[in-house]
């Protein structure tokens, strides 16, 4: 952490906060509240409360929150223990922390395969990259 910039957050929407519409914001988008319609950002982070029900689009998309809708993240989707996805996730990079749901269809974008392949002999698993 030491040496790297921190981008700070540059937009808001509160607990107590309703919007309808299309929203866009440059830097970090911090969503708490409800929201229906069309997201754009370069980084969109929905916190708990937040419940969102359209389209979000960002670099990084990190949900703790409920979103029925699409997601596009050329960077990363990250859905936390308390994240709630339904709906279809476009990304190179989907993480799914423990207690985190996602239901729907993903398009992973990626050019580099990462497929882990695993050989048994003599009961013990090795595994190849």
């Amino acid at each position: 952490m030491f040496g790297k910039k921190m981008e700070k957050l540059k937009s808001f929407l509160g607990a107590e906060s309703e919007f309808k519409g299309e929203l866009t914001a440059r830097g970090i988008l911090r969503i708490d509240g409800q929201f229906t319609g069309k997201v754009q950002a370069d980084q969109v982070i929905l916190s708990e409360t937040a419940a969102i029900k359209g389209d979000i689009f960002a670099k990084r998309i990190v949900i703790s929150g409920m979103v029925e809708g699409t997601l596009q993240a050329p960077d990363c989707v990250e859905i936390m223990p308390k994240g709630k996805v339904k709906g279809e996730i476009i990304t190179n990079k989907l993480l799914v922390v423990e207690g985190g749901v996602f239901n729907g269809q993903i398009d992973m974008n990626t050019n580099e395969p990462n497929v882990l392949e695993f050989e048994s002999k003599n009961q013990e698993i090795s595994l190849k990259r």
